[in-house]
């Protein structure tokens, strides 16, 4: 029988273990700042699908890019199942007066998703609730609020689960925010989206129990905890907050799994992937066990 819906990317209590790994622009800072500037378009796929083919099993999903990760997901040779969440932002997103913009890309469409054989689209989106219109007018919050409808409804009509991603910014001209600031950012935001019905929200950690809990109160739809590329140590510590306060599903993190293996060649990355990586995945899942809320519950 085929699993379709989030259950597809999820583990059997209906929580969320998803190891990301849909970098693109970043996994080639990444692979400069070590000195491996010269990694092919071939190599990067590898390096995709060892991750895949070593993790599988502990990861209920992976979420891939469709230019490396997709590959590598094919190629990977592995007996355990598992599940794919599909990027379908552009590579490359635009800006206005310094600050992002969102857009669909017609290519990528929940159809493409589906037919490509992954189980649910996720969409990478930079809102902020309290950005105001420019001296032109032009309202970006607005567009991307639309730009989200649009897509959510389209992931609804073919069956495919919309997963929208959020990331804070600075507004032009901005001071560096204060933690509580950020909190409101992170907050007021995920509230805006959650007014869409997405199937799921991926979020930053909001900075503390207290913004958790504001933000469990304020939002309907299941959300998951992405690692912002922090230590495997501290995400262990957000995570356990973010289920005990927040009522996170899970979590879809990345980095703080298998930062280390950029710099690493096939053999000694597969090695580390192994041992350390699935030693690090298996324990987020232990700290979901029994504290995450199931999607099925927050759906509700």
């Amino acid at each position: 029988m085929t699993t379709t819906g989030l259950d597809a990317i999820a583990t059997e209590a209906g929580t969320f273990a998803v190891l990301a790994m849909d970098q693109r622009g970043t996994l080639r800072r990444m692979l400069d700042a070590v000195g491996r500037a010269g990694t092919t378009d071939e190599e990067i796929v590898a390096f995709k699908r060892d991750k895949i083919a070593s993790l599988a099993g502990s990861a209920s999903a992976f979420l891939v890019d469709p230019t490396y990760g997709l590959p590598g997901a094919r190629a990977a040779e592995t007996s355990e199942p598992f599940g794919l969440l599909l990027a379908a932002e552009p590579s490359s997103r635009g800006t206005h007066d310094g600050e992002p913009t969102v857009a669909l890309d017609p290519a990528q469409d929940a159809a493409w998703v589906r037919d490509s054989g992954a189980h649910a689209m996720k969409f990478l989106v930079q809102v902020r609730a309290d950005r105001r219109p420019g001296a032109d007018g032009r309202d970006t919050t607005a567009e991307a609020v639309e730009v989200m409808r649009t897509l959510v409804a389209d992931c609804a009509s073919v069956g495919v689960p919309s997963v929208i991603e959020n990331l804070i910014f600075p507004l032009a001209g901005e001071e560096p925010l204060s933690p509580e600031a950020r909190a409101d950012a992170i907050i007021e935001a995920a509230v805006l989206i959650d007014q869409l019905n997405p199937s799921l929200l991926k979020l930053e950690y909001p900075g503390s129990p207290e913004a958790c809990r504001r933000l469990a109160e304020r939002i309907s739809a299941p959300w998951a905890v992405l690692s912002a590329g922090v230590s495997s140590d501290e995400f262990a510590d957000v995570l356990r907050v973010s289920c005990d306060e927040g009522g996170a599903s899970g979590f879809i993190a990345g980095r703080s799994v298998w930062r280390e293996t950029v710099a690493m060649d096939h053999a000694e990355r597969v090695a580390f992937l192994s041992d350390t990586g699935r030693r690090r995945l298996d324990e987020y899942r232990s700290i979901i066990e029994g504290r995450a809320r199931s999607y099925r519950e927050a759906a509700a």
